[in-house]
């Protein structure tokens, strides 16, 4: 479990136009076996964390439109 979110190695996706209105997402694979996200207008509030595969189907989804 990850308690402080502040410090995780944040980046928003390459599919963001550029604004604050976008997903964050934390590579958490090698110390956690998990991807993070949250929102980027919100970026003191709650995250979710999911499975790698997970994240892929997400991915996939929002790459389909």
């Amino acid at each position: 479990m990850i308690n402080d979110s502040t410090d995780l190695p944040w980046f928003k996706s390459s599919y963001s136009p550029g604004s604050d209105d976008c997903v964050e997402v934390a590579n958490l694979l090698a110390s956690h076996g998990s991807v993070a996200l949250r929102d980027s207008k919100k970026p003191l509030a709650a995250h979710l964390t999911v499975a790698p595969e997970t994240y892929d189907a997400f991915v996939s989804y929002v790459k389909r439109g």
